[in-house]
């Protein structure tokens, strides 16, 4: 049986599913796409191809290799993306949560049936029918659980919006001795710059005590304080409008002191080593035209 273990984004990791980016299906049509970003991309005929994006995840791959990290990846579905691991589940503490996701995506879940089935069925959770969340919104930090939710009253005419507050909720009831804090999130279904589609599209901790922020991906600035009083505003990286829809803060931790980052986020990268962090930069630019990045092909199982 795995033995689940996830506490926080940075303790050392010791297994983690992979998504996959193999068989990854035809560009989407305009009416398709989940994400003003994969949108723009369709309409300018730039959006990635699949030996690009497997490319990138095999280099990937190998970072988690150089660090004896068990990957799993998920069972190929033809003509199915696959990449985006974090979006179908989650783990919290030892317990896996199923992400009630978009419909059209369900599948995805079942191509990682055969991990579920190595988990303790009493520690597997799936949410009630009315429960929106998926694993980018969900943020672990010792004591602390951090949700990305969408509070405006058009929730329902949102595809960017994917955890709702009965979500937020749900994971209140599910782990009553932490502190659950939802941040509300600016959404926009035709502008990439200005659409948080998770919350680590616009914060992520790194290390013991540092993080990086946009401070305008929170519809309210209580909430951006929230993590400024937390984390305090040395400690935290602001990011600008242009590196959010780059994906700055969607980094990945191996380790408290390594992050794997895309190589062309110069200024970013250059900050985590000044602060003492070992940086494995990765070519991951394709993929991020789909609105995703590192932390979203992951599903960590297991950390120190």
């Amino acid at each position: 049986m795995l033995q689940l273990n996830i506490k926080n984004e940075t303790s050392r990791l010791r297994a983690v599913v992979l998504g996959s980016a193999v068989h990854n299906g035809p560009t989407p049509s305009l009416d398709d796409a989940y994400d003003p970003k994969s949108l723009e991309h369709i309409k300018a005929g730039t959006y990635p191809i699949e030996k690009d994006m497997v490319a990138e995840m095999d280099t990937f791959n190998a970072v988690f290799q150089k660090y004896d990290v068990k990957v799993y990846r998920p069972e190929m579905i033809e003509n199915y993306n696959q990449i985006f691991a974090r979006d179908i589940g989650f783990v919290i503490d030892d317990t896996f949560v199923k992400s009630n996701i978009l419909p059209d995506r369900e599948r995805e879940l079942d191509a990682i049936q055969y991990i579920i089935d190595q988990i303790d069925p009493l520690k597997v959770v799936r949410p009630p029918e009315e429960v929106h969340i998926e694993g980018g919104d969900v943020m672990l930090w010792n004591h602390h659980i951090f949700i990305g939710t969408y509070k405006g009253s058009d929730y329902k005419d949102y595809i960017t919006a994917r955890t709702n507050m009965h979500g937020v909720n749900f994971i209140k009831e599910l782990f009553p001795n932490k502190i659950v804090k939802e941040f509300d999130l600016v959404k926009s279904k035709i502008e990439a710059r200005d659409n948080a589609l998770h919350l680590d599209c616009c914060f992520q901790p790194v290390g013991k005590d540092k993080g990086i922020i946009y401070k305008r991906g929170f519809r309210e600035e209580a909430d951006y304080m929230y993590l400024v009083n937390l984390f305090g505003k040395e400690n935290l990286f602001h990011i600008e409008r242009n590196e959010m829809y780059n994906m700055f803060s969607n980094v990945f931790s191996i380790d408290e002191n390594v992050v794997v980052s895309e190589k062309n986020f110069t200024r970013l990268n250059n900050w985590l080593r000044a602060k003492g962090f070992t940086v494995e930069e990765i070519p991951y630019a394709e993929i991020a035209k789909q609105e995703g990045l590192l932390r979203c092909s992951t599903l960590p199982l297991i950390r120190d």
